[in-house]
């Protein structure tokens, strides 16, 4: 069986902060458990996807900049009837952050959210709207905090052009910004619907992004079991089982409330454990066998 780990064109601020080569630890672990693998980037025109039994959507950080080329991508995988993990249905459902709309009309806690259509006015009305006085506002698709913009009601008017300009480009989320992310953003992580580990990442001082690059902070306390099972929930009503699945979020009065469900290219944490990656494997045996 031959199997792509599908990755992008490295660009060196995703790596930031990092020190394991997440991918290539995989494809090692997975190489000495005896499967065929072989490391592809998603757009590399010279790659004969045919060859290919099933593809791993791994790490293409780049979709977000190309997302009608990589859901095209996407598409002509299923007509070669290769089999792509994590689905491409539930890839494309997970690509634009109205999922979170539907997340939360299933009663389940996600942070508040409001949607601007590309082309449409950010107003100060949002303030009301969300009952906040402090907002986020980032791109539907979209990844690594790309043009996510912090305002409060003092410094709306000098971004307005900013923003007017980002809204003619695409469509956006309104949040407010959730005072509890000063205390971190966890991570769970789930292979084929298990549990495998979770991890816990902070802001560094002074800003909201978590992410590494974004000069985040990782670090991996205990979880409350609660919190675990909690986490789990938003994974039961998928149309299809998943390879990963990575559930964001922050605690709120002792309860864990969504910010995103990360089933396209997120970091897993895998640091290279033989255990967590023994977690893997067997999730993708079990899909592929």
């Amino acid at each position: 069986m031959e199997i792509a780990i599908v990755s992008y064109k490295k660009q060196e601020k995703f790596a930031q902060g990092v020190a394991d080569d997440e991918d290539a630890e995989l494809m090692a672990f997975l190489v000495d458990k005896g499967l065929h693998v072989i490391s592809t980037v998603w757009n590399d025109k010279n790659v004969d996807w045919s060859s290919f039994n099933v593809a791993i959507i791994k790490s293409p950080w780049d979709y977000h900049n190309h997302l009608i080329e990589f859901l095209n991508w996407l598409d002509k995988l299923e007509e070669l009837n290769v089999k792509v993990l994590n689905p491409v249905d539930i890839i494309k459902w997970n690509s634009h952050k109205k999922y979170l709309k539907g997340i939360a009309q299933m009663g389940l806690p996600v942070i508040p959210s409001e949607y601007l259509d590309k082309g449409s006015v950010l107003g100060d009305h949002f303030f009301g709207l969300l009952d906040a006085d402090r907002l986020v506002v980032k791109p539907c698709v979209s990844a690594g905090a790309q043009n996510t913009i912090f305002l409060d009601r003092n410094n709306l008017e000098e971004r307005a052009e900013e923003i007017g300009k980002l809204l003619k480009a695409e469509d956006y989320i309104v949040q407010p910004f959730v005072e509890e992310i000063n205390n971190g953003e966890w991570s769970f992580l789930f292979f084929n619907r298990k549990y495998g580990h979770s991890v816990l990442k902070k802001p560094k001082k002074g800003d909201f992004r978590v992410q590494h690059y974004h000069g985040g902070s990782i670090n991996y306390p205990t979880p409350d079991p609660l919190h675990i099972q909690e986490a789990g929930a938003y994974l039961k009503n998928l149309s299809q089982p998943t390879l990963y699945a990575r559930v964001d979020g922050v605690i709120i009065k002792n309860s864990f409330v969504l910010m995103e469900l990360e089933m396209i290219e997120p970091f897993l944490f895998l640091n290279g454990d033989c255990i967590l990656m023994e977690n893997y494997y067997q999730a993708l045996i079990a899909l592929i066998s």
